[in-house]
């Protein structure tokens, strides 16, 4: 018997042992676990603020470089510093959070777009745990990384069911909506000034054709399949979303003469009714 209980004994001490063991592992893996939940938190956060001054900041991007006087316009922002003031914006949460700036990695997926609308942020951080009692402590490494995407304002004048984004052409960026039809944003605002100044000359623009995807544009020559009138898919100027097919025959000759005030060229000498803007 008492064999017995010297190793039932032994038995419980080695138990109690395991289970300290097990305690001081939970411990520290739940440590860590709540540490990656805090620089999860602090990428969540940055990402959003970037996106946010992004959002803030985007509708002067299509402002144009000079005003109506010839002076440069203060509204007027770059893409350069529309991202710098993006990453400046995340960089600052993420360092309000706990993150060191010098561990964060703030950048954008669709850069080379004319308006980059998302925002990716990757951080690096360290949690010290400890496994058992009083033994050594360890750095434990935590990576974290979010994405958020600005959702331009919907500029459509018919109706939320148009896409904001532009895709499967030669440009992939946000659209701006005229009497229905997609476009460049500053493309948008410049036709916006030419047809104010051509109303006030009893004039009346009609835009008949804007922005085309390829999958647009290759049903269109399947429909009209003659490159002299109809250009075949990947091949059409519209797919860059800085072309307008312009009407009514009547408004030529004032197109003619005061279009490239507002940026506008006619892309053909045989087609008065399309015009690029540069």
């Amino acid at each position: 018997m008492r064999a017995e209980r010297g190793q039932a004994l032994v038995l419980l001490v080695g138990a109690a042992f395991v289970l300290m063991l097990g305690l001081g592992v939970l411990g520290a893996f739940g440590k860590a676990l709540l540490g990656k939940g805090r620089y999860q938190r602090a990428a969540d956060l940055a990402a959003v603020s970037g996106a946010r001054s992004m959002r803030d900041d985007f509708e002067r991007l299509f402002e144009p470089l000079l005003d109506t006087s010839g002076r440069p316009n203060p509204r007027h922002l770059g893409k350069r510093d529309y991202l710098a003031r993006a990453k400046q914006a995340a960089l600052d949460v993420a360092d309000l959070n706990g993150a060191d700036r010098r561990a964060v990695e703030v950048d954008f997926p669709d850069r080379r777009s004319l308006a980059p609308v998302r925002v990716r942020v990757r951080l690096l951080g360290a949690v010290a745990v400890r496994a058992v009692g009083d033994g050594p402590t360890r750095a434990v490494q935590i990576r974290a990384a979010a994405e958020a995407k600005l959702a331009p304002a919907s500029s459509s004048d018919e109706g939320p069911w148009q896409p904001e984004l532009a895709a499967g052409g030669g440009y992939s960026g946000p659209l701006a909506y005229r009497q229905g039809k997609p476009m460049r944003p500053d493309v948008a605002r410049a036709f916006d000034r030419m047809a104010r100044a051509a109303e006030r000359d009893g004039v009346s623009l009609l835009i008949t054709s804007a922005y085309r995807s390829d999958a647009d544009q290759a049903r269109l020559y399947a429909r009209h399949p003659d490159p002299r009138w109809v250009a075949p898919p990947g091949r059409s100027l519209h797919r860059n979303a800085t072309e307008l097919d312009l009407g009514p025959a009547g408004a030529y000759a004032w197109l003619g003469r005061n279009a490239s005030r507002f940026g506008f060229v006619q892309r053909y000498s045989w087609e008065p009714w399309h015009y690029e803007h540069l």
